[in-house]
């Protein structure tokens, strides 16, 4: 009897191969593209924003009672230093052991890749002066993202961060959250979410400040928020959001393993995508196997199905070279390979990828909780031009000229002749007068 997961195997052997693989293609970049312009969902965003813009604390109030289910007066927006205080004190304290190493490998890790201590005489570096985080809190509490932006940030030397994530722990954020920003003395904190979070930190309200950049992961209604504003209200890292994964394999991996590498992308919303590409029919089919058989394990089965069934598949193809090709294409947040003693060399050969994890004892939570790269990255196939969050996207680059005299008149006749080119007079005499007897 057919499986309701058994559509999601693609092989290459099959004539309409490149049909269903088009097909599939079109459904992510949908997915990803959902809220772009024109459509229904960035109008909805674009009004909710405008109307944040326009009244401040009280749409973003009325927002959070409509979606959060939250009522909250504008003064009960911010968290209070006393409830961040017993949040810290009450987290199990194995928890914070883990949480402040895996803080000290992010702080080691970005600190050995900044480059704003670079000193030319040309270029002077500042910190950006104030920043706000999108912590995601629906699906799931991310206290780990709060690390993963703040930390860099604060490596950059950012003076003032500030962290928004709604309240849907009990109305309020998840105590682990809190904690995390308690350790990293991270202040000012907001228990809003959402298009009407992004809306108030990059346009400001009576109560919150507006910042200079904005971060963080999140839901389609979230990354659109940050297209929206960003360039005109603010600067964002890049578009983060829904999660995804593809894994490069051959008949070395382990099927079990990749499976659960699959589910573990599949499980962060139904809108989340894993896929393997393999040159094994073999693998292929153990694979799907295993998937059938873990899925009934989690708590989160059915979601995760409607994941894997619409977002995710098993593709089998001729030989490694086209995954390559096609992991390249999808470009995507999260890149596995496992294919043995050839890992390493393929991913030499990958052009398009957020992160690369290397060899079957790298799994993506090594990246998402330790290892110390961030796991904000690009998604939806904007990683063929976006890059990870890193301590160097929080300065910014300030050319410096300085020319004597001497200097501008060996210069001088060459400026005023591509000034003159281009009919700009006025150039040319800013050079001609000040040579003028």
């Amino acid at each position: 009897m057919p499986h309701e997961l058994d559509k999601i195997l693609i092989s290459a052997s099959k004539p309409d191969f490149e049909k269903r693989m088009g097909k599939f293609r079109s459904t992510i970049m949908r997915a990803a593209r959902s809220t772009s312009l024109g459509s229904r969902e960035n109008k909805q965003v674009t009004d909710i924003l405008r109307n944040v813009i326009k009244r401040g604390d009280q749409a973003v109030a009325e927002y959070t009672e409509k979606f959060d289910g939250v009522k909250l007066t504008p003064e009960q927006f911010r968290v209070s230093n006393i409830r961040m205080k017993k949040a810290y004190m009450e987290i199990d304290k194995n928890i914070l052991t883990s949480l402040r190493q895996v803080i000290d490998n992010v702080r080691n890790y970005q600190t050995e890749i900044f480059i704003g201590n670079f000193e030319h005489p040309g270029i002077k570096y500042t910190p950006i002066q104030r920043i706000g985080i999108c912590v995601p809190g629906a699906s799931a509490p991310l206290p780990s993202t709060v690390i993963m932006t703040a930390v860099p940030a604060q490596v950059a030397g950012v003076k003032e961060i500030v962290v928004v994530s709604p309240p849907r722990h009990e109305s309020s954020i998840h105590p682990a959250i809190l904690a995390v920003c308690h350790e990293l003395e991270i202040e000012e904190i907001y228990q809003i979410g959402g298009v009407q979070a992004v809306g108030a930190l990059a346009a400001g309200t009576e109560t919150i400040k507006k910042v200079d950049m904005i971060v963080g992961p999140g839901n389609k209604w979230v990354q659109a928020a940050k297209k929206i504003v960003s360039g005109d209200y603010v600067g964002i890292d890049s578009l983060a959001g829904p999660s995804e994964v593809l894994i490069i394999t051959n008949e070395d991996a382990n099927p079990a393993w990749v499976a659960a590498d699959m589910l573990s992308q599949a499980e962060h919303a139904t809108d989340s995508s894993a896929i393997v590409v393999t040159d094994s029919q073999q693998l292929a089919k153990e694979t799907l196997a295993e998937l059938k058989k873990q899925v009934k394990e989690l708590q989160r089965a059915e979601e995760v199905k409607q994941s894997l069934k619409k977002f995710s598949a098993i593709v089998v193809v001729d030989d490694i070279a086209k995954a390559i090709e096609m992991a390249d294409d999808f470009a995507s947040e999260h890149l596995e390979i496992q294919c043995g003693d050839k890992s390493r060399e393929i991913a030499q050969k990958i052009k398009n990828a957020g992160a690369i994890f290397i060899g079957s004892y790298t799994p993506v939570a090594v990246g998402d909780y330790w290892a110390g790269p961030s796991h904000t990255l690009p998604t939806g196939m904007r990683a063929k031009f976006a890059s990870a969050v890193t301590s160097n996207d929080f300065i910014k680059s300030t050319s410096i000229i300085e020319y004597d005299n001497d200097q501008l008149a060996q210069c001088a006749a060459d400026i005023i002749r591509l000034a003159e080119v281009e009919g700009l007079n006025a150039h040319a005499k800013s050079v001609k007068i000040r040579h003028e007897t």
